[in-house]
């Protein structure tokens, strides 16, 4: 099983390649750059996840904070 970090380079070099004009063969399956969307919406998840992680599994959430 692969990190979210691994999975995350995983689609980042699936995204550069798709976006140099290259056909790839992704998850045993042939992608053409008609399939961007759905590697950059898996990148974002794996971005979400290892970020995640960085933050000791902790949401991010926004701060109140008052002035005056």
């Amino acid at each position: 099983m692969k990190t979210a970090r691994e999975m995350l380079v995983i689609y980042q070099n699936a995204e550069a390649e798709l976006l140099e004009g290259k056909t790839i063969v992704f998850q045993g399956r042939q992608i053409s750059h008609e399939s961007l969307d759905m590697i950059r919406k898996g990148r974002q998840e794996w971005e979400r996840r290892v970020a995640n992680e960085d933050s000791g599994g902790r949401a991010r959430s926004a701060s109140l904070v008052e002035f005056g």
